[in-house]
Protein backbone atom coordinates (compact mmCIF):
# COMPACT_ATOMS: atom_id res chain seq x y z
CA UNK A 1 0.00 0.00 0.00
CA UNK A 2 1.08 3.33 -0.71
CA UNK A 3 2.44 5.76 1.75
CA UNK A 4 0.01 8.87 1.88
CA UNK A 5 -0.03 12.67 2.91
CA UNK A 6 -1.98 13.99 5.59
CA UNK A 7 -2.09 18.29 4.67
CA UNK A 8 -2.99 19.38 8.17
CA UNK A 9 -2.53 22.46 10.17
CA UNK A 10 -1.78 23.07 14.24
CA UNK A 11 -5.00 23.42 16.40
CA UNK A 12 -7.12 21.79 13.58
CA UNK A 13 -9.40 18.95 16.14
CA UNK A 14 -10.40 17.32 12.63
CA UNK A 15 -6.85 17.03 11.77
CA UNK A 16 -5.76 15.51 14.94
CA UNK A 17 -8.61 13.04 14.83
CA UNK A 18 -7.53 12.15 11.42
CA UNK A 19 -4.15 11.36 12.55
CA UNK A 20 -5.27 9.50 15.17
CA UNK A 21 -7.77 7.67 13.25
CA UNK A 22 -5.34 6.44 10.43
CA UNK A 23 -2.46 5.80 13.18
CA UNK A 24 -5.26 3.13 14.42
CA UNK A 25 -5.58 1.86 11.44
CA UNK A 26 -1.85 1.17 11.06
CA UNK A 27 -1.74 3.59 7.52
CA UNK A 28 1.48 4.60 6.39
CA UNK A 29 1.43 8.52 6.14
CA UNK A 30 3.05 11.69 6.86
CA UNK A 31 1.76 14.77 8.35
CA UNK A 32 2.20 18.35 6.00
CA UNK A 33 1.46 21.30 7.54
CA UNK A 34 0.12 23.41 5.03
CA UNK A 35 0.87 26.61 6.75
CA UNK A 36 4.74 26.07 6.03
CA UNK A 37 4.22 26.48 2.31
CA UNK A 38 2.13 29.60 0.45
CA UNK A 39 1.01 26.85 -2.32
CA UNK A 40 -0.37 23.89 -0.47
CA UNK A 41 -1.67 26.88 1.84
CA UNK A 42 -3.75 27.87 -1.27
CA UNK A 43 -4.69 24.82 -2.80
CA UNK A 44 -5.27 22.79 0.10
CA UNK A 45 -5.63 25.55 3.53
CA UNK A 46 -9.59 25.68 3.46
CA UNK A 47 -9.82 21.90 2.88
CA UNK A 48 -8.09 20.73 5.62
CA UNK A 49 -7.72 17.80 6.37
CA UNK A 50 -6.91 16.48 3.22
CA UNK A 51 -5.48 13.00 2.41
CA UNK A 52 -3.28 12.21 -0.68
CA UNK A 53 -1.47 9.47 -2.12
CA UNK A 54 1.22 11.33 -4.90
CA UNK A 55 -0.82 13.91 -6.46
CA UNK A 56 -4.38 12.10 -6.02
CA UNK A 57 -7.22 13.68 -3.44
CA UNK A 58 -8.20 10.59 -1.49
CA UNK A 59 -10.57 12.79 0.66
CA UNK A 60 -11.27 15.95 2.16
CA UNK A 61 -13.01 16.82 5.56
CA UNK A 62 -13.68 14.69 8.35
CA UNK A 63 -12.40 11.30 8.58
CA UNK A 64 -14.29 8.64 10.42
CA UNK A 65 -12.22 5.20 10.78
CA UNK A 66 -15.44 3.77 8.96
CA UNK A 67 -13.99 6.14 6.09
CA UNK A 68 -10.42 6.01 6.31
CA UNK A 69 -11.38 1.54 6.42
CA UNK A 70 -13.03 2.56 2.95
CA UNK A 71 -10.38 4.34 1.63
CA UNK A 72 -7.53 1.33 2.35
CA UNK A 73 -9.40 -1.06 0.93
CA UNK A 74 -9.78 0.43 -2.12
CA UNK A 75 -5.94 1.43 -1.66
CA UNK A 76 -5.71 -2.59 -1.27
CA UNK A 77 -7.59 -3.40 -4.19
CA UNK A 78 -6.10 -1.55 -6.58
CA UNK A 79 -2.21 -2.25 -4.79
CA UNK A 80 -3.42 -5.92 -5.67
CA UNK A 81 -4.92 -5.30 -8.89
CA UNK A 82 -1.47 -3.53 -10.64
CA UNK A 83 0.55 -5.62 -12.73
CA UNK A 84 4.45 -6.42 -11.46
CA UNK A 85 6.43 -4.03 -13.04
CA UNK A 86 8.85 -5.73 -15.59
CA UNK A 87 12.69 -6.37 -13.70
Amino acid sequence: MPALTLYSRLGCHLCEQAESHLKALAFTFQVVDVDTDPLLKARYGQDVPVLASGGRVLGKGAFSRSRLSQIKLLLLRETRTQPDSPG
